[in-house]
Order: structure tokens, then sequence, then C-alpha cells
């Protein structure tokens, strides 16, 4: 016989239900419980057009639905689903977070909920869930179990620090035969590393190489060359499986993941420029950090004079492709007349949820600052002939709340690497300057 596990309480935190509405319902057969001071909170947020105001005003309904029958005592969350409460946090004995750490903040009303719990359910283990780092040390220093919230978050990290494969000892007459055909047929040459849409190098064990990808519909491998993209040329291997997957058509979906330097942006929106006849608009956009149109509401000007700041680095790669070109010259005469007419807009992504995108290639910068369900949500929307690329580094986060494990870049790869419709590459090497590459791996 099996040893009968004990069910447990988790205590739910406010950022844990703002990143993830759902959460109530991810704890199996285990109980849930939602301090008070928690529905305080998401009452702060339920008016917005943030993400978040998004997922507080989820919860509030759920939680409505639920209250039917009252939310004071114990009620049933479904088939196979544990037990749901409000819980106050009036303490039994000694233990006191707001004596210790101090009155009336929040986070620490929220710590005596769990203990109030703790102390009232002596045979149960009760966890306090939450995504706020500082929060979970607080409680465990006062002896309450914590932890983060689990749920979505990718533990094999390891995995996204691995640049595109080498394939050796490859015969010199298919490396041959694929720089004069331009594909090869795939049969055993790539083993276990087949992917749809993967990037690989082939080398034969001497100085011959070449740069592949493998088309799955065809099963075939494909020779890779090094394309100028509106006068932007790829400067390494890595850089031209960036441009292949940005320029071919079955691919919707593109990640270029790397640090500061490597030149996703930059490629990215160069070879959207290249396309531009294929598409009615193209978009930049990145998180204004923090999301919140009222967290930068006490800058001076309109809305496009608040985010401005936040744009810059979009503007800086539209200026270094236009600085390719001489002010008279065609091409440059067309980015002018893209930005007038707004085929070409570089906007905050927060001023783009709930459009519909059709015929749009869409470009988010900085997607590691998103949540999983910002990420899926901005690709729901993707309509017919919408190709999306999302560039950033998982390294460089943020937001509070979120990690390598747990942002939407992260996820985002974690779950569609090897679909037919989405290409990641990894970019490593920098070409920014000798002092950007300097500081990335020494500093």
């Amino acid at each position: 016989m099996t040893k009968k596990t004990i069910k447990k309480i988790f205590v739910l935190d406010t950022s844990v239900l703002l990143f993830d509405h759902g959460a109530v319902q991810n704890f199996k057969n285990h109980d849930v419980a939602i301090p008070i001071t928690v529905l305080e909170e998401l009452d702060n947020f339920k008016v917005g057009n943030d993400t978040k105001n998004f997922q507080a005003r989820e919860i509030i309904r759920f939680l409505d639905k639920l209250s039917e029958s009252g939310l004071n005592d114990w009620v049933n969350l479904g088939k196979g689903k544990g037990k749901l409460k409000i819980v106050m946090s009036n303490l039994v004995n000694g233990r006191d977070a707001e004596a210790i750490y101090g009155v009336g903040k929040n986070d620490h009303k929220i710590i005596n909920a769990a203990i109030t719990l703790a102390d009232t359910n002596k045979n149960r283990q009760v966890v306090l869930v939450t995504k706020d780092i500082n929060l979970r040390l607080k409680a465990k220093a006062i002896g309450l179990l914590s932890e983060d919230y689990e749920t979505g978050k990718v533990k094999d990290i390891e995995k996204f620090s691995e640049g595109f494969p080498v394939i050796e000892n490859i015969d010199s007459k298919k490396i041959s035969e694929l720089y004069k055909k331009g594909n090869i047929d795939a049969e055993n040459i790539l083993g276990k590393q087949k992917l749809a849409n993967g990037y690989y190098i082939l080398k034969n064990g001497t100085s011959e190489s070449v740069l592949s990808h493998y088309n799955q519909q065809l099963d075939k491998i494909e020779r890779v060359d090094k394309s100028y993209v509106y006068n932007v040329k790829p400067r390494n291997a890595e850089q031209a499986f960036a441009v292949n997957a940005l320029l071919n058509p079955e691919i919707k979906l593109v990640c270029l993941q790397g640090v500061a330097g490597t030149g996703k942006t930059l490629l990215a929106l160069a070879s959207a420029l290249e396309q531009r006849h294929l598409y009615n608009q193209i978009i930049l956009a990145r998180p204004i950090i923090p999301l919140s149109n009222r967290d930068i509401g006490f800058l001076p000007g309109s809305a496009e004079d608040k985010i401005s700041p936040y744009m810059q680095p979009l503007w800086d790669n539209l200026k270094f492709i236009k600085s390719q070109f001489r002010p008279g010259e065609k091409k440059h005469k067309v980015l002018d007349d893209m930005e007038e007419s707004g085929e070409l807009s570089i906007t905050a992504l927060a001023f783009i949820r709930g459009r519909s995108l059709s015929n749009v290639m869409f470009i988010i910068d900085e997607a590691q600052n998103l949540s999983p369900h910002e990420v899926k949500t901005i690709i729901t929307r993707a309509g017919e002939g919408t190709k999306v690329v999302f560039t950033g580094d998982i390294k460089q986060i943020d937001t509070p709340y979120m990690d390598e494990e747990s942002n939407g870049l992260t996820y985002l790869i974690d779950r569609l690497k090897g679909h037919e419709l989405f290409a990641h590459i990894k970019l490593e090497k920098g070409e920014r300057s000798d002092l950007a590459n300097l500081a990335n791996e020494l500093l």
C-alpha cells in the first residue's frame, strides 16, 4: 500500500494571482487559502489596461462565482481539486509578523494570515506561495514555510545556454553537394539533433564547413547564406541563421535570444524592412517597465512624449539602418515615408493590446520582461499573414516577480521549440563593439 499523502494548505499572495489568475486551480487536490488582504490589493489593480489589471479582474470574477455559498468556510474547487477559503489574520499565539516587521504593511498581514492557518491546523502543512522573494525570506525568517509559484516554470534552464549544434565528420561530398545544389536529403546526417527549423554547422573534420537549416516539410538540409537585409549584413553564423528564419515565409514565429549587442533587434527590423511589401505594417513594440500607463503618468507631455524615453533603443536601431543611406537615396526616403504613413510604427506594447493584427510584421523587444500569459495573448492576436518576432535576454529580467525560469521568453522557447511554425536562434557573439563584448564577458 502507498502511504496516503497529507493534503497541504497553500496560501496565495497577490503577486501569484496577478501573474496567473488561474493559479488557484493548479495545486491538485491540496487546499488553497487567500488572505483577506489579498482581496484588498486585487481591488487596487482591477482598473486599467495592463495584463495585471486583466488578471485581477479575472480572479475577482472567479471568486465571485465561487462565493454564492460564502467563502468564509472551505468551498470545493471541483473534481480532483481541493477547497478554497478566504482567511483573516486573527493570530492565536505569539508569532506576529507585524510585531516583528512593522504595523500596517500588507505583506505582514498576509504572513499573519498564513500563521493563523498554520497555528489552527497543526496536522496540516501550510505553505505561503509568493513570487515576491523578499516576502518569502520574511516568512521563512519567522518559521513559516514559503515557496515560489512553480506552475509554468522551466526546470531544465541549462539547455538555454547551449548554442547551435556543430555536426562533425560530414562526408565532403555531401558538403560539396549542399554548396552546389543548395539542399540535400537529410537522411541520418543530423541524428538525434534533428529538429524542425533547426540550424546547424556541418563540418567534414578539416577546414570545410557549411551553415545549414533543416526543412522538416521537405526533410532536407538547406544551405544558409549570409544575406544582406536592407543593407545590413550578418557578421557571424548565428546572425545568418537569424536572418534566414526572419526571411522564411513558412516560419511564422521567431525567437531571437541573446545578450545586449548581438544584433537581435537590428536584424529583426532590417529583415522586416527587406520584406516590407509582404506586410501592411511593421510594428516594433516593447513593454514599459513598470508595465503601466499610470506609472509613467507623472511625466510631462502627451502619451507619445511619455513613452518616448522607453522607446529610444528601438529608434536607435532605426537610425542606424537609416545611416546606411544618404538622405536623398530611395531607401532612406522609403523609411521616412513609412514612418509618416504609419506603415512603420514604434510604440509601447500596452498601446496595441486588444488589437487583431493581420498582415503585420510584429517585433516585440525585451520579451524576457513579459509573463507567459502576456506572450500567449500577443501570439493569439496574430491574424492571417502575420509574423511575430520576440527578442530578448533571459538573464536581464527587469521585473521583480519573474526570473530566468518563469518569464515569457523562456516559456515560449521551451514550449514551442521543434514546432514547424517556430524557430529559435541563440545569438552569443556581440557585434556592437569590443568594449561591449568586454563588459558582457567579464563584468
